[in-house]
């Protein structure tokens, strides 16, 4: 049976290493926390494309070189029928995707930014003597500045914002899988399913009650932020509430797009909260 492969991206703080961790229970397929296949093909396509080097390729040759790189990383010889490489950056290349693995469907996994903002909030003040590399500064010293550097084109959660959006509004948009959090933690077998069902994947039973350990404390440490990917042994809901001024929470209200069922041009299959 010839591998296929998929690609896991979308919003931080939105579920992506649970579902990733879910999804690795299953002996077939192949889903890693993160990878930097997309950080990989981002520095090679300007290589390619500008330059005193553009004039040596073509579009057949830049095909060829890129699915030899995601073949490569991947690892050709593997014994996984499904490989799922994982990257925000991935919903901001939907147009190569398609065109590399016109059978491949991006995963975003999405959650209201309330409380993706609430969750780096978290992070923060969890650990009181470290000076988190996500803020992209030496110090930002209240919550106030700390969103503003996260919500920038550039930010941690800025840039994945914009990538999802050109994905959910674009010409490949039914090529996109949306999980929203909410339905992942409160219904992770169900979510799963409907997965499984959209990627053409024999059944498999998996585990909600005892999620697999990641390996991400060199990971998290780099950004200086202990606990970033960290998941707990059981998948399940958690009700508190938002340690965000009202400002911020006026801000945000109302910004999760994909739940309005009237704003879905593009057909994306949007797994959300019954």
């Amino acid at each position: 049976m010839p591998r296929s492969i998929h690609f896991l991206s979308g919003l931080p703080r939105s579920g992506s290493t649970l579902l990733a961790a879910l999804l690795s229970q299953n002996p077939l397929i192949r889903a890693d926390m993160s990878s930097p296949l997309a950080v990989m093909v981002e520095k090679l396509l300007p290589v390619m494309g500008t330059g005193e080097y553009a004039g040596a390729f073509g579009d057949p040759l830049r095909r060829r070189v890129l699915h030899s790189l995601v073949d490569g990383f991947l690892g050709p010889d593997e014994p996984e029928h499904v490989a799922i490489d994982t990257n925000r950056a991935w919903c901001a290349h939907m147009r190569l995707i398609a065109d590399l693995y016109p059978d491949a469907v991006v995963i975003a996994c999405v959650r209201d930014p309330v409380w993706i903002i609430d969750s780096f909030e978290q992070l923060v003040r969890r650990n009181t003597y470290s000076i988190s590399g996500l803020h992209g500064v030496a110090h930002a010293a209240t919550v106030f500045d700390r969103v503003e550097r996260l919500m920038a084109v550039t930010g941690a959660f800025g840039a994945a914002w914009q990538a999802l959006q050109d994905a959910f509004f674009g010409e490949h948009a039914h090529r996109l899988v949306v999980v929203d959090y909410d339905a992942l933690v409160a219904e992770p077998l169900r979510v799963l399913a409907l997965l499984y069902d959209r990627l053409s994947l024999t059944a498999f039973a998996h585990d909600p009650g005892n999620v697999p350990p990641v390996d991400a404390a060199a990971f998290d440490a780099h950004l200086h932020t202990p606990g970033l990917h960290t998941l707990r042994p059981t998948v399940g809901r958690i009700h508190r509430r938002t340690i965000l001024p009202p400002q911020i929470v006026s801000r945000l209200a109302d910004t999760a797009f994909w739940r309005d069922e009237t704003n879905n041009p593009g057909g994306a299959f949007v797994i959300g909260h019954d």
